[in-house]
């Protein structure tokens, strides 16, 4: 699995408002993690948009999470910003049996990545990082 940069912007945007107490505005959120501005309220609007997180114009605005942080799953995350990846053609004869496999591979993915939360994350200790 490739996870592209937008994701992981998307994935630490999100935990940065999980562990917040409030609205975080977006400079915020970019400053603080390194993210490109421009990017940061790109991905900042496409997760508002799917319904993860909530905004508020003005000085006590900002973004805050949709749910709490142990409800949102890191799939939940990564399904937006990199969608759902397509089934490919059929293999050809001998290389027929790794269709199964890669099928596999891909419901053990989803299966971790929908069980960790954004919580999840929050509760391992940096050492362990």
């Amino acid at each position: 699995m490739r996870i592209s940069a937008r994701t992981q912007y998307a994935l630490t945007a999100m935990l940065v408002l999980a562990e917040a107490d409030g609205p975080v505005h977006a400079e915020a959120v970019a400053v603080s993690q390194e993210i490109p501005r421009r990017f940061c309220d790109n991905i900042l609007l496409q997760l508002r948009r799917a319904g993860l997180i909530h905004s508020q114009r003005g000085p006590e605005g900002g973004y805050w999470l949709a749910r709490p942080a142990g409800e949102i799953a890191l799939a939940d995350v990564i399904r937006i910003t990199e969608g759902i990846e397509p089934i490919g053609r059929p293999l050809p004869k001998a290389a027929a049996p790794l269709a199964q496999i890669w099928a596999e591979l891909r419901a053990h993915e989803d299966r971790l990545l929908s069980a960790i939360t954004l919580a999840d994350i929050l509760d391992v200790p940096s050492a362990r990082l």
